[in-house]
């Protein structure tokens, strides 16, 4: 097996792409069943300890293949039972990945992107800047991590049931990595996770989920947070480019050959910004057009926000305007804020090539 010179990191490989990356060389497709399972089963990152392998076979691996994971730089753990890691994925950049531990689920938060290009007004992520795009190692490196350090699958008890690319960054600008690593939490070989439990978010990058939908089969969560294209475009500057109805539009294609599947819609609620009953009567005619999951995020402010929380009667108000039109709307409650895991807190540690990060602090000290 004449391998290249240059080592090939398998964990940025699908099942399809390791099958084809054995058969390139000669090997049958059924290697490349046995290195997943060694991987995503066993947890095995040593070639040589893979021992239905051939010597020979092993030894070349070791030459012409890698295993490299995202290292873990730290982690905290939450007066709820969230963890929170952060991870190094090199050149003083580092990513954060949260784990949320609920009775019969657990669910694994990832991050796609180092920082997040989008600059949504209302979340951490965006205020930080962007660096750039994760590998597929390094996407589904995290859940690797994640599942070793949590003792996924020890004595038989799934640790990790769920997973959301709800962490830094924006996945659909990231889908040649985001797909091999989408496959892999799907396959038996990998995670052998159900559809419905993998869930990709997006602010509403209308090309990228019609790409994920012709090439895989998970759950879509679309991050709204305004009923009209006016106040959007202020929260989500993505907005300006596929407004409203547009997205609306893809969404319907998104579920049209999918029985019973619905979009999961996220609205943050902003005290005295998005939070009025008009909002929410606005936002049931919008959400009638689709199948659909409401889901309230509370606001979870972080430094030099200009936002606070909406208070809790008028989260409780909206939810009910909301429900009387009949969408099933429920409030997410806040899990790991006092480690900054809460859904729109997570930052990272990154050098921020937009320097978007630099004039917000310029920004506030100016306001000070």
């Amino acid at each position: 097996m004449d391998m290249a010179v240059r080592q090939q990191n398998l964990l940025d490989l699908g099942p399809a792409g390791m099958a084809a990356w054995f058969e390139q060389f000669g090997e049958r497709a059924f290697r490349a069943e046995q290195i997943l399972k060694w991987i995503y089963h066993q947890g095995v990152m040593d070639f040589q300890a893979m021992t239905n392998l051939s010597q020979a076979l092993r030894d070349r691996l070791q030459q012409s293949a890698s295993l490299e994971l995202p290292h873990i730089q730290s982690e905290q753990v939450s007066r709820d039972g969230t963890v929170k890691w952060l991870f190094d994925v090199g050149r003083s950049n580092a990513v954060e990945t949260v784990y949320i531990p609920e009775p019969g689920r657990g669910t694994l938060c990832v991050s796609s992107q180092v920082g997040c290009a989008l600059n949504c007004s209302f979340c951490a992520t965006g205020a930080q800047g962007f660096n750039r795009n994760l590998s597929a190692a390094e996407i589904i490196g995290q859940v690797w991590q994640a599942a070793r350090s949590l003792g996924h699958e020890r004595n038989g008890e799934r640790k990790i049931t769920n997973v959301v690319m709800m962490g830094m960054g924006e996945p659909l600008l990231n889908l040649e990595a985001l797909l091999p690593a989408l496959e892999l939490m799907r396959d038996d070989l990998g995670y052998g996770l159900a559809s419905r439990r993998v869930t990709v978010s997006t602010a509403g990058l209308i090309p990228g989920m019609d790409a994920l939908n012709e090439h895989i089969d998970v759950a879509l969560a679309v991050s709204l947070h305004a009923p009209i294209d006016e106040l959007r475009n202020q929260l989500v500057p993505l907005n300006k480019k596929y407004p409203i109805a547009d997205l609306m539009a893809a969404c319907r294609r998104f579920v049209a050959d999918k029985h019973k599947r619905s979009v999961t819609f996220e609205y943050t609620l902003i005290d005295g910004v998005n939070d009025h009953p008009e909002h929410a009567r606005k936002l049931i005619k919008l959400l009638r057009q689709v199948p659909s999951k409401l889901n309230l995020i509370p606001f979870n402010p972080f430094p030099g926000t200009r936002y606070q929380c909406s208070p809790p009667d008028r989260i409780q108000r909206f939810q009910e305007i909301v429900m009387r039109g009949d969408i099933i709307a429920t409030v997410r409650k806040t899990r790991g804020d006092d480690i900054a895991a809460a859904c729109g807190q997570l930052a990272g540690d990154f050098s921020d090539r937009t320097r978007r990060r630099e004039r917000i602090q310029l920004q506030v000290q100016a306001s000070a």
